[in-house]
């Protein structure tokens, strides 16, 4: 599956402004049009993906549901 093939209204754009690595998880914080969005990663994927600062990305929304308090 390709980024290109997720419907727009379920991705953001934007650029890694910082990562902070773990043994097993990583924080990956992403800065968008819609503030700053943080991923939980592991790491493995986080090398695999080779995502460094400064690069552009893409969050992906997963959920169908959000609750506000």
């Amino acid at each position: 599956m390709n980024i290109s093939d997720i419907n727009t209204n379920n991705h953001i754009k934007g650029k890694i402004r910082h990562i902070h690595t773990r043994d097993v998880i990583s924080e990956v914080e992403l800065d968008t049009s819609a503030g700053i969005i943080t991923s939980i990663i592991t790491t493995s994927s986080l090398k695999s993906l080779g995502l460094v600062v400064g690069q552009e990305a893409v969050a992906v929304v997963k959920t169908t549901q959000f609750a506000l308090a």
